[in-house]
């Protein structure tokens, strides 16, 4: 079915796809029934039990309007957004590029979401129904265009008191180029201070709620070894439960001479598999298994994602090869090291 849809998606805006996408997905899940993860081996990863390898990227569902059609799809997680404290619209239009040459996106979104207060009514509705969803909802969360980056934490621990209840883990992403100032939250005091601050916030919900809640960081593939290193050891310090590898990348590995790339953004799909495997492995082998490690980036098919897990993921997400092979591919990585 995807297959004859692809070329008439493709003949429209990329994000006007993307919303009609998006629309057909909801449509699918307020169908009645179960919705049953696809097959595969399930793992316990940061103390939740998860139903098969593959999940679905934050950005794809940024306002939670898709969760149960996404998990007929059969995913076996689903993360939405980024959620930040108040609405706000995102970048101007045009912003989302294919670069299907390539099997590739560019985007410049700029956090585009309903807000925080908003997108946790929908998802308390949706918890009324969790029984249905045997999938675990992660929720990525970030900070207003307008608020100052010293300010950022702020931000974080407001989307924090708001999703809470909502969620099986919570992303805080510090990696979006499509933000001013976010990327440089993950260096140094910055960072230290920012992961102190909410590990704390964490502890308070936990202590109030008796629901201990994940936190994971979601990093770029573009930083340095020394970067690299400086990050995890502060990811072990604070004794945060995950680690998300990686975000688009501001360079343009294999597109050159293709239309669009030279559009501001972030680069997805096919050219990012080396960059974010090689941002994993550089991860697993400085945090020797302490810290889960979930793989997003270029994986377009069944062999992408066992090469993500063979470089040291514990689990893999998908965006850009959902929009270029569809459906089918959730259940062809979910059948990947299925025992």
């Amino acid at each position: 079915m995807y297959e004859l849809m692809r070329p008439w998606l493709f003949a429209l805006d990329a994000e006007r796809s993307h919303v009609l996408g998006l629309s057909a997905l909801a449509a699918l899940g307020a169908l009645p029934g179960p919705l049953q993860p696809a097959p595969g081996r399930s793992r316990t990863v940061m103390g939740i039990e998860f139903p098969n390898v593959v999940g679905v990227a934050a950005g794809l569902d940024k306002d939670a309007i898709a969760v149960e059609g996404l998990a007929r799809l059969g995913f076996g997680h689903i993360e939405v957004g980024t959620v930040t404290p108040r609405p706000q619209p995102g970048n101007p239009k045009p912003r989302l590029f294919r670069l299907p040459e390539a099997s590739a996106l560019i985007n410049r979104m700029g956090f585009n979401n309903d807000g925080a207060r908003t997108i946790a009514a929908r998802l308390k509705r949706l918890k009324g129904r969790r029984s249905r969803l045997a999938a675990p909802l992660g929720v990525n969360i970030g900070k207003n265009r307008d608020t100052p980056i010293e300010r950022a934490v702020d931000d974080y621990l407001t989307c924090m008191d708001a999703l809470h209840d909502c969620a099986d883990y919570l992303t805080v992403n510090l990696s979006s180029p499509n933000t001013p100032g976010l990327r440089d939250l993950q260096y140094g005091e910055p960072l230290t201070a920012l992961l102190g601050t909410l590990k704390a916030r964490q502890a308070e919900l936990q202590s109030r709620s008796g629901r201990h809640v994940p936190l994971c960081v979601k990093l770029a593939p573009d930083l340095a070894d020394a970067d690299v290193a400086a990050i995890a050891d502060a990811l072990l310090e604070f004794e945060i439960e995950g680690v998300i590898a990686g975000n688009t990348t501001v360079t343009r590995p294999q597109v050159e001479n293709v239309r669009h790339t030279d559009e501001a953004g972030g680069l997805s799909g096919a050219p990012l598999a080396p960059l974010a495997r090689q941002l994993v492995a550089r991860l697993r082998d400085r945090l020797e298994g302490r810290v889960a490690i979930i793989g997003v980036g270029g994986i377009l098919s069944a062999a992408d994602a066992q090469a993500m897990l063979g470089a040291g993921a514990d689990l893999v997400q998908i965006y850009t090869g959902l929009i270029y092979r569809g459906p089918s591919l959730v259940r062809a990585i979910a059948q990947v090291g299925r025992s």
